[in-house]
């Protein structure tokens, strides 16, 4: 089966949500699914934690938790949508939070309570995320026009992002900022948190980047037929490079929001966080060759694996059933949940 045919049969089988629902649930059948699967996650675990899972505490505790693996998700999945893959988000996460984080110390003296004006710390995150920015293009570039295949340049780049922050660092943490830069990962508005907000406002944006904007409509072109979108007329290595400081922009912000929450930037920060952002892409219903996907998929498989993550580890306080949960029986169930959505995914509706 062609990489066409592929496409067009993950498209009748996760088809648009039609009748009623269409007109508020911006969701295809595919992610309808998932989110029967997410809300009977949400349902057990409650039940399994009674008086622990459903409290106000713990819904806030997730809402700190899971954004920034969004962030990283939500980057992994636009370069998966045009046939590619970006492999170095986590480490331009990390550059663009230790380079922010050394603007931020040397402004300061390193003194975590010193003042600092709202615009001093508005540029230095801004240009921290220009030289995120400049990642990505440097991503673009190396396949746009050096032809170089997305998974090998980006794992060379991942590389070389990862080896500038260890020069930056010496492989030393930095920490030692002024209080307000802590807010952007440790606050809230209205009770709720802001990594949330800012997880909830760029999964919204996603969705309009990819659903009413002629560049989404061509990522997807793209990745369901390149020969095609070169034949259509489009400019593949702009629209390359576009997407990749896209995707490194999204990490920008991931890293940034992790600087805020740590109140510290290392090399090795997120580290788990690359095969997780896979994970949760293809969990929401990316085609991995290329050509399809959708923001509230990724907002819906986040959510899933955060209730099961959360769940799991609150059970390791049960007497019965504590013994036997660990990190081996989160990896399990995730993959398990992988398997079953897929499966589901296949069949269809």
């Amino acid at each position: 089966m062609s990489r066409t045919q592929d496409n067009r049969s993950l498209a009748r089988n996760a088809g648009p949500v039609t009748g009623p629902a269409r007109r508020w649930l911006p969701l295809d059948a595919a992610s309808v699914r998932l989110l029967a699967i997410t809300a009977v996650l949400f349902l057990l675990m409650s039940v399994l934690n009674p008086g622990r899972f459903l409290t106000w505490r713990n819904l806030t505790s997730m809402g700190f938790q899971f954004p920034e693996l969004g962030l990283f998700a939500l980057a992994v999945a636009l370069s998966l949508i045009t046939g590619g893959i970006d492999l170095s988000v986590i480490s331009i996460g990390n550059l663009t939070a230790i380079l922010a984080a050394s603007i931020l110390t040397a402004a300061t003296g390193g003194g975590a309570s010193s003042a600092w004006p709202a615009a001093g710390l508005v540029a230095a995150f801004a240009a921290a995320l220009l030289a995120s920015a400049l990642c990505g293009w440097i991503n673009g570039l190396l396949i746009s026009r050096l032809r170089i295949t997305p998974i090998l340049a980006t794992l060379g780049t991942m590389q070389l992002y990862m080896g500038i922050c260890l020069v930056i660092t010496r492989g030393h943490a930095i920490a030692g900022f002024p209080a307000p830069v802590q807010f952007l990962g440790n606050g809230a508005v209205a009770g709720v948190p802001l990594p949330l907000l800012i997880f909830a406002a760029l999964t919204g944006a996603t969705h309009l980047l990819l659903s009413r904007t002629r560049l989404g409509v061509s990522l997807c072109l793209l990745g369901t037929n390149p020969t095609a979108a070169r034949y259509s007329g489009l400019d593949v290595p702009r629209l390359l490079r576009r997407t990749y400081v896209i995707t490194a922009l999204l990490s920008g912000v991931a890293g940034l929001v992790i600087l805020s929450r740590t109140n510290s930037a290392k090399a090795d920060y997120g580290s788990s966080y690359l095969l997780q952002a896979v994970l949760v892409a293809i969990l929401g219903g990316v085609n991995p060759r290329g050509g399809f996907g959708s923001a509230w998929g990724i907002l819906l498989a986040v959510l899933s694996l955060q209730f099961l993550s959360s769940g799991l580890n609150m059970l390791q306080l049960n007497d019965f059933v504590g013994p036997y949960i660990n990190n081996f029986t989160k990896e399990f169930t995730w993959g398990a949940l992988l398997l079953i959505v897929m499966v589901a995914n296949a069949r269809r509706p």
